[in-house]
């Protein structure tokens, strides 16, 4: 059984205070406290040891995951690197609530660690049950994911520059070749 479905099965409890954990990350914040106390209900608790791969690139996104205790690496498959290290507080994978595409990195535990995941399913049925709150938790993730997009897109552009910088210093260099 892959570690995925294995932990899915296998609840376990974390010494952490989950309620002021989520209380600090952006998603949740603006929920009252009997929102938080819905959300509690369907998030799973899930422990992942030390090189385990909680999933792969290309998989599809089924939800979000919540890092309580430990690090995970966020790293694309070719070339093999990491493009983050998460720890308590942090998550990832948030845009499988709004769309099943596939998985764009590989999330792999460093540590061992607990992780708390949020599927698309129970976020769709707390939406039926209490739409306010799942409307917080939706203006959420698109303000999230709106904020990466926006620096992707400004670091696209650094990058772009620095092309066109290299490619001017290239042809430069080349002009001063043939000139000689």
């Amino acid at each position: 059984m892959s570690s995925f479905w294995a932990n899915i099965f296998r609840r376990k409890t974390e010494p952490v205070d989950l309620s002021a954990l989520l209380r600090k990350i952006f998603i949740f914040e603006d929920l009252t406290g009997r929102e938080l106390r819905h959300v509690l209900r369907i998030l799973y608790r899930l422990e992942y040891k030390a090189g385990d791969i909680i999933f792969r690139q290309g998989d599809p996104g089924l939800g979000m995951y919540i890092v309580t205790q430990g690090r995970v690496a966020i790293l694309r498959e070719e070339p093999q690197q990491v493009l983050v290290e998460l720890g308590k507080g942090d998550f990832f994978g948030e845009i499988a609530l709004l769309n099943e595409i596939p998985r764009t990195a590989t999330a792999r535990a460093e540590t061992s660690c607990f992780l708390l995941g949020f599927f698309q399913p129970d976020l769709y049925d707390l939406m039926a049950r209490h739409p306010h709150a799942g409307v917080k938790i939706l203006n959420a993730v698109a303000q999230a994911t709106g904020r990466r997009l926006v620096a992707v897109n400004e670091e696209m552009e650094s990058l772009r520059l620095e092309v066109e910088e290299l490619r001017g210093t290239a042809t430069d260099e080349a002009r001063e070749t043939h000139a000689a």
